[in-house]
């Protein structure tokens, strides 16, 4: 149940995408984006699952692969189907165990609404329990570099309890890490890591907030053998 998280590394899209972009809604040459998930699906020697992602909650159980849903979760009891969450800021969580994976999209609105929630939720209709997990948060921007107004921090602490962080400044900030790991130790995950590459610092990452039109990198997780 090997997960990974791509970069720009190895892609062929132009600038201001530059490299491996796997978004195919952010104004990119549909064929430079076509041929970016086509190496990805080379390289893992299996189809990789998108989704349409909205910042919201839905998640879809995916078996076979299909035209991307309208969701911002999938999960996979069926062996050699990648799941593919992109992000250029919002944290992409990747759910492991030995009966099932899943990703989600956790940007402040997701993980306010209960994304994560919603996504355990999924797992234990299949029969998988919540202690056999293994949580994976990616590289996202980090609070040190995601200022929001103070009133926006306080809303998103109240609805995501841990979230609330500050500046390297001092000024308000979401923890979208930490936030997220409240949520996964409050509904009893206990195996959790935390990527430190910060988006918003990493010229290798996407990141919406440092250079606006750009690409999306992917945290992918799937079923069977390394790629």
């Amino acid at each position: 149940m090997p997960v990974l998280f791509t970069s720009r590394a190895d892609g062929v899209s132009a600038a201001p995408f530059g490299g491996l972009n796997l978004g195919d809604h952010v104004g990119d040459a549909p064929g430079a984006v076509a041929a970016n998930r086509h190496r990805l699906a080379a390289r893992l020697r299996m189809p990789v699952q998108y989704m349409r992602q909205v910042h919201g909650t839905r998640v879809v159980v995916a078996r076979a692969p299909a035209s991307p849903p309208q969701a911002d979760a999938l999960v996979t009891d069926v062996p050699g189907l990648a799941l593919a969450v992109m992000v250029a800021d919002c944290a992409p969580v990747v759910f492991e165990s030995p009966a099932a994976v899943g990703v989600a999209h956790a940007g402040r609105a997701g993980m306010a609404d209960g994304v994560i929630d919603a996504t355990l939720a999924a797992f234990d209709r299949l029969g998988v329990a919540l202690h056999r997990l293994t949580v994976t948060v990616g590289p996202c921007v980090c609070a040190g570099c995601y200022e929001v107004p103070a009133e926006l921090r306080r809303e998103v602490e109240r609805r995501a309890p841990g979230s609330a962080g500050s500046t390297r400044r001092g000024t308000a900030a979401i923890d979208l890490r930490a936030g997220i790991h409240h949520q996964l130790t409050a509904a009893g995950v206990t195996d959790i890591a935390i990527a430190t590459r910060c988006t918003a610092e990493d010229p290798e990452l996407y990141s919406y907030r440092r250079d606006g039109r750009t690409g999306r990198f992917a945290g992918v997780a799937w079923l069977g053998p390394d790629a």
